[in-house]
């Protein structure tokens, strides 16, 4: 069988006649000496035009010069290949791959070299919006204002961008690589640890803490954060590592507190809403059979005559004053709110009826220790109270009983405590009841 060198080059070029890409051959000076009938239909002239004619006369300095360090290296026995953009004919403003290989006599010698064309137009369009969208994200995501990282399985950061950096104070050179848990120290990757393995298990989770000592904060004190863990997910649905963002929710936080304040406590003294007391109550007759507790219904005596003879402002401190005193005279778990007005309302866990009128006593004393204060003096509270399971079992009945109790106290004489049981009782002395 022929060696390729072996067979006359008017063989090969019939042959090379019939494929359907574009084929030609070219001398040491860039000059065509062959050319196949797809080549003639490529470019868009006849052979006449072609042959004898230098790559640069045919298509311009430009594509020669773009076609220069393939054919140095084809005439040097490499096979190699370029791409440019056509400028001739139909095909102009398409992109083509052309191959430069070699034709070696038996010596080796390299007197032309073949180029073949192919029209890439589609792949080159494609690559270049994959590489514009890749810029556009790599801008979009090296920009945000969030922290932006991906790790791998083994917690190694793959990706951080200039936010994560600033609000780390380290350069990405000096965290790249590294386990993330290494950069950011041994505590703060015990408390992130966890939501980073839960992700992995390809659950999307998030984490909001209070942190202090950002680098880039220049509001200063400690900021709400919050950190969403993504896990990454591979064809087959494998979790292959995990994105984090972090944002600062502070503001957000701030303002969903104070709504839910706003909701739960009294605007003016602090202690807890109506609402809030009423739903107190409701869940703590779910257990009151077990756990007995005491509803106490507080009225301030002569509160009017303080804000006609003192002014609404001065009334408005005595309330603030009177909710201080009866939430000092309370454990923490007990919940003192104010139903309206002057009145207040106090929920406490009492052992039985002897528990409830001591506590009642030592509210009773607490206001009468905030009118000493009061310029004039005249305020008292009468204290009506109920105890369920013994009393009432349904919220409405249990505020109903501490209500009477308290009107009962009124009648008695103010400044006095009254059990629901006893009040229609004469008075006595008012310290005892």
């Amino acid at each position: 069988m022929p060696e390729p060198h072996d067979i006359p080059a008017s063989t090969l070029e019939r042959l090379v006649d019939v494929v359907a890409l574009p084929i030609g051959r070219w001398d040491a000076d860039a000059r065509l000496v062959f050319c196949n009938r797809p080549y003639q239909l490529w470019s868009g002239r006849t052979r006449d035009e072609l042959i004898g004619q230098t790559l640069a006369q045919l298509y311009g300095d430009e594509a020669w010069e773009r076609a220069r360090p393939a054919f140095e290296r084809a005439f040097r026995g490499a096979t190699t290949s370029y791409e440019r953009l056509l400028r001739h004919g139909t095909l102009t403003g398409r992109w083509a791959r052309i191959q430069v290989f070699p034709d070696a006599d038996a010596s080796g010698q390299v007197h032309s070299v073949y180029t073949i064309a192919t029209d890439i137009h589609e792949d080159v369009t494609a690559r270049e919006a994959l590489i514009a969208a890749r810029v556009r994200l790599d801008r979009f995501t090296e920009n945000i204002p969030n922290p932006l990282t991906y790790v791998d399985r083994e917690f190694v950061l793959r990706f951080v961008n200039k936010a994560y950096c600033e609000m780390v104070g380290k350069p990405a050179d000096q965290l790249l690589g590294r386990h993330i848990g290494a950069v950011r120290g041994q505590r703060r990757w015990a408390e992130h640890e966890p939501h980073f393995r839960r992700a992995l298990e390809g659950k999307t989770v998030q984490y909001t803490r209070l942190v202090d000592g950002l680098a880039n904060n220049l509001t200063g004190g400690p900021r709400w954060l919050r950190t969403s863990y993504v896990p990454d997910f591979d064809a087959e649905g494998q979790v292959v590592g995990l994105y984090t963002v972090t944002i600062d929710v502070h503001d957000l936080t701030v303002a969903q507190e104070q709504l839910r304040r706003s909701v739960e406590r009294d605007v003016l003294t602090d202690v807890l809403s109506r609402r809030t007391m009423m739903d107190r109550i409701e869940a703590a007759l779910v257990t009151a059979v077990h756990d007995p507790v005491a509803l106490f219904f507080v009225d301030l005596d002569g509160f009017k005559s303080v804000n006609d003879r003192l002014g609404h402002r001065e009334g408005d401190a005595l309330l603030i004053k009177v909710a201080q005193a009866l939430q000092s005279s309370v454990r923490a778990d007990d919940a003192v709110g104010r139903f309206g007005g002057d009145e207040f309302l106090v929920l406490a866990s009492v052992r039985g009826q002897a528990g409830a009128r001591a506590l009642a006593l030592h509210m009773l004393e607490a206001v009468r220790r905030v009118s000493a204060g009061v310029p004039g003096g005249g305020v008292s509270a009468s204290i009506g109270y109920a105890i369920a399971p013994a009393d009432a079992q349904h919220p409405l009945k249990l505020l109903q009983c501490a209500d009477d109790a308290m009107y009962a106290a009124k009648r008695l004489g103010k400044d006095r405590v009254q059990h629901t049981a006893e009040r229609s009782s004469a008075p006595s002395d008012p310290a005892t009841h």
